[in-house]
């Protein structure tokens, strides 16, 4: 079929669906929405059979979807409507929520059911995070029913055993009961406010109820009466975007990124009253809370609003760079103690990044996690990175494992940070990036080095850019089937890129194709990566059970009895590409582009970043991916 992907923006869910119905032979476009005259202009253009809108931020125009198959993917269950779908669910503390594929109609996410898919809510997940995983999952086995109900040249889907639909009923999924399905039965009568917290049945949203945006008013923490469970579940549930509107300082700002305080932590300063700002710990700051602490990894301040008049949407704050708590409150928080953790610690002591061994002495592998909000690496967390390998060194192991994140397993320069530079008295964008960037290829070259056992980049979530080629030095390379690679840097205003990738890309897949792979800007799917040579295996359907497969073969690794043998053959190769062309010269050339991104008369790089980060609207749709331009 030709299928028009539809997208706000291509965001992680439109990528992978991009992937996976280009592997399935369908011819695909994307179009940006832009305006209504742009969409129209494109279906003409086009000609789709199935117009698939992922992500949305407002209605289709009727000339599209009266003529034309209009798909929407919702993330909410059959009967949920509106724009706070997952922010609701995670709210009342549904232990199930789903994905439905809608067909657009006058009125938002009230169309005919073609297709859904249910999913467990991951306990402490925050909204992004069940986003890129469970959601991206369901969607893509939603989406693939939906289109297999497609009939050419009809407005209507064919029947595949699913039920109309009835405005009096409600749509229950019973343990056990295939996805896909549904049964209808009478709304069961609610006293409780479904705004609430703790309001848990879900099955009860009746079809074509309205769920406004969630207000900061709910999304509000009373720190002298919530819990810590309270807290992190609502700023869990305003992750990626809104946040929650408070205050440090007596400064007003929007909270992300939290984490649980652990009890040795919270036994310090069990003394001190809800609220109150303890310490300091990498990005983050420790706050109290009734029954704990907890830590705030980033923040956004606001400029014109308060904790008491929140901003309305109408007018959004002036600052919108997230950045690290540690770093919007410099000033505050050189005046309080800073707790580090050791690397190799146990359980329930948070920190960004952690070191942790498997395995007996001789078949030891070592399992380095760096846990950067959104895989974004400023120049701290750069040469945070880079002094963690070189103490790893110091460990007898056979096989090292960089594991990276959960979430990312890093999309390279932190470019919030670079911008907010700007900021800083004697400070530049420029010079920001030219730190970032040397310190980004200091910890790269750490990996590329390392010849005294084996390297293994496990990709638990996506990566991007720099940390592509972060995650090609290592001699191994291994992710799971919902992992999504995006190695190449030109979207970012033509950047050139460096970690070194001048050399890990071609010793894997040659210069022709790498020149080709840089030249096409496209997202790839682990399969196709592994099909194309970027990767060496893709195992696991998801992140769930990736991480001890991963540990299972690097076990396997470490153990066999040639082991000697292969290391005294990565040694010999690394000195044999050294003699042919040193790592220094590769980092002088590619630095050499860079500069010129960075301080040359071309300025792609910095429009192209404060669009990024300011969030500002698209102007037309790339080419390369608006294949019908």
């Amino acid at each position: 079929m030709r299928i028009l992907l539809l997208s706000h923006s291509f965001n992680s869910l439109t990528q992978r669906l991009f992937g996976v119905l280009r592997a399935q032979g369908h011819v695909v476009s994307v179009e940006l929405d832009i305006a209504d005259a742009v969409t129209e202009e494109a279906v003409i253009l086009f000609k789709p059979d199935v117009v698939l809108a992922t992500f949305l931020k407002r209605r289709i125009s009727e000339a599209v979807w009266a003529r034309t198959v209009c798909l929407v993917v919702h993330p909410g269950i059959p009967g949920d409507r509106g724009p706070s779908a997952l922010d609701w669910a995670i709210h009342r503390g549904d232990a199930h929520w789903g994905v439905t594929v809608l067909q657009a109609v006058e009125d938002m996410d009230a169309g005919e059911m073609w297709a859904w898919e249910s999913f467990a809510m991951r306990p402490g997940a925050t909204k992004s995070s069940l986003y890129r995983r469970e959601v991206t999952h369901a969607a893509v086995q939603a989406v693939l029913r939906a289109l297999q109900r497609f009939m050419p040249g009809s407005l209507q889907p064919t029947a595949v055993g699913f039920l109309g639909s009835d405005s009096n009923m409600t749509a229950q999924r019973p343990e056990g009961l295939p996805n896909g399905q549904i049964i209808l039965a009478k709304p069961k009568v609610q006293d409780s406010d479904p705004n609430k917290p703790g309001h848990t049945n879900s099955a009860a949203i009746t079809p074509g109820t309205w769920n406004p945006p969630m207000r900061q008013e709910i999304r509000r923490i009373n720190w002298p009466s919530d819990t810590t469970q309270t807290i992190l579940q609502k700023i869990a549930a305003a992750d990626g975007s809104p946040g929650v509107l408070d205050a440090l300082f007596n400064h007003p700002c929007r909270l992300f990124d939290a984490h649980p305080a652990s009890a040795q932590i919270i036994a310090v300063f069990s003394e001190s009253e809800p609220g109150t700002v303890l310490a300091r710990r990498g990005p983050a700051l420790l706050r109290r809370t009734v029954d704990g602490a907890i830590w705030i990894g980033h923040v956004r301040k606001e400029d014109d609003a308060t904790p008491t008049q929140p901003t309305p949407p109408q007018s959004p704050a002036v600052n919108v760079l997230k950045l690290a708590a540690n770093r919007v409150f410099a000033t505050q928080s050189t005046a309080l103690p800073e707790l580090p953790v050791p690397l190799m610690r146990e359980d329930g002591q948070w920190d960004e990044l952690r070191y942790r061994e498997f395995g007996p002495a001789g078949a030891c592998v070592g399992w380095l996690d760096f846990e950067f909000h959104n895989g974004a690496m400023s120049e701290r967390q750069c040469l945070r990175l880079r002094d963690a390998l070189r103490w790893v060194r110091t460990r007898s192991t056979q096989v090292l494992v960089l594991a990276g994140g959960q979430e990312f397993f890093s999309n390279g320069i932190h470019l919030h940070d670079i911008e907010a530079a700007q900021r800083v008295a004697g400070d530049s964008a420029a010079d920001a990036s030219w730190r970032t960037i040397n310190a980004m290829d200091d910890a790269a070259l750490e990996v590329l080095t390392l010849t005294d056992r084996i390297t293994v980049a496990a990709l638990h979530g996506n990566a991007g850019a720099g940390g592509c080629f972060l995650a090609l030095a290592a001699d191994v390379v291994w992710a799971h089937a919902g992992v999504i690679l995006n190695p190449h840097y030109k979207n970012m205003g033509n950047l050139y890129g460096s970690e070194y990738w001048t050399y890990s890309l071609p010793r894997r897949i040659g210069e022709a194709a790498s020149r080709a792979l840089m030249r096409e800007r496209l997202p790839l799917s682990a399969a196709d990566a592994v099909s194309r040579g970027l990767l060496d295996a893709c195992f696991g359907e998801g992140a769930k059970d990736f991480g001890a497969l991963v540990l299972e073969h690097s076990l396997a690794l470490a153990a066999p009895h040639n082991l000697a043998q292969r290391l005294a053959q990565k040694q010999a190769q690394r000195e044999q590409d050294e003699a042919h062309k040193p790592l220094a010269d590769y980092r002088v050339e590619e630095l050499q582009r860079m500069h010129r991104n960075f301080y040359g008369l071309d300025p792609s790089y910095h429009v192209a970043r404060h669009h990024f980060v300011y969030r500002k609207p698209h102007a037309w749709t790339p080419r390369h991916l608006a294949i019908h331009r």
